[in-house]
């Protein structure tokens, strides 16, 4: 039904012209053939190809957790076009920007990883500003590849109920999916306490302490 629903609007509307993905191919063709039998001219179909997400097989969706949201920060924007693959860096120069396929060849005999922050560049500077892509690269480049403290690093509370368990501070903190996420990540050295790795399963946190787990921060106050 789902084929005819849509084939209806191009009826309703009297289309012209219905511009979709690929997949939606079949569907565009159906709403030809019912404006066809509605007397009416049947539209032109014009389909684009579809985006791969940041996870390099689906398509990009929200629902599966894989986009790059269009009015995100530009921290964020910045880093997640900077977490995709090499080889899927080439579709998005294709799909997302005005370079021409002979300038996006030519760039593949550069060194991957400016080619890729060029591009995190210019999707921050198209949706965002100039002026906010070179905040979004200086943040990358000292959080992420110089492993430096955010400046915007969140500031909050040390969570009831923890007690010294780190485990539970970790969890209440949204820093780990679960207790157990939490104990094989300290036990793995990927917990750090103020810069440095902590491997303990207890702690007494006073004054204000930094707490890292991955990519994530927080500055917890007791």
């Amino acid at each position: 039904m789902y084929p005819l629903a849509q084939a209806y609007d191009s009826v309703n509307l009297q289309c012209d012209v219905e511009l979709g993905g690929t997949d939606q191919k079949f569907n565009l063709l159906v709403g030809r053939e019912i404006q066809r039998n509605w007397g009416q001219p049947p539209q032109i179909v014009a389909t684009v190809p579809l985006l791969e997400g940041t996870d390099g097989i689906e398509k990009m969706s929200k629902s599966k957790g894989n986009y790059i949201g269009i009015t995100e920060p530009p921290k964020v924007m910045f880093r997640k076009v900077m977490g995709i693959s090499d080889a899927l860096m080439w579709r998005y120069w294709e799909l997302l920007t005005d370079k021409s396929l002979p300038e996006i060849a030519a760039m593949k005999s550069q060194e991957p990883m400016q080619v890729k922050m060029r591009l995190a560049r210019e999707i921050v500077s198209d949706f965002h500003s100039s002026e906010a892509a070179d905040q979004a690269q200086a943040d990358f480049d000292r959080e992420v590849r110089e492993g430096a403290e955010p400046a915007d690093i969140e500031t909050v509370m040390l969570p009831n109920g923890t007690g010294n368990s780190l485990a539970k501070i970790l969890l209440g903190l949204d820093l780990v999916d679960s207790r157990t996420d939490a104990e094989r990540k300290i036990k793995a050295g990927a917990v750090e306490i103020n810069g440095q790795k902590y491997t303990n399963l207890t702690i007494a946190i006073s004054g204000e302490t930094v707490v890292r787990v991955g990519k994530k921060w927080k500055r917890v106050k007791v």
